[in-house]
């Protein structure tokens, strides 16, 4: 796996590879706008993970996830706040998203 210096390396270089969609969290999925299309975790996989700590407070972290999905033929990057999981997200998305922190 790659090593990034800063999240903006990691997601441009990601882009660069295909991961051209944004994906967003919801209660039970994860969204792509753009193609208007919801994945539950059964169906995407996370491909690299990428943690980066915030300049000014090291408490500040964000992870870059690259994520594919096979059925939906769909690449693209998640990026959310480490640690940091809403209580109304289901358990399968978070297992799936933890786990891979845990590599």
């Amino acid at each position: 796996m790659k090593t990034y210096d800063t999240m903006s390396e990691a997601i441009n270089d990601l882009q660069q590879r295909g991961y051209d969609h944004d994906f967003n969290l919801t209660d039970d999925c994860l969204e792509c706008v753009q193609k208007n299309n919801r994945l539950k975790a059964d169906e995407f996989e996370i491909d690299e993970v990428y943690r980066f700590e915030g300049e000014t407070d090291p408490g500040d972290e964000n992870v870059v996830y690259a994520i594919s999905s096979s059925s939906k033929n769909l690449k693209g990057i998640l990026v959310n706040a480490y640690g940091v999981y809403s209580d109304s997200l289901s358990a399968e998305i978070v297992s799936k998203l933890h786990k891979h922190l845990e590599k």
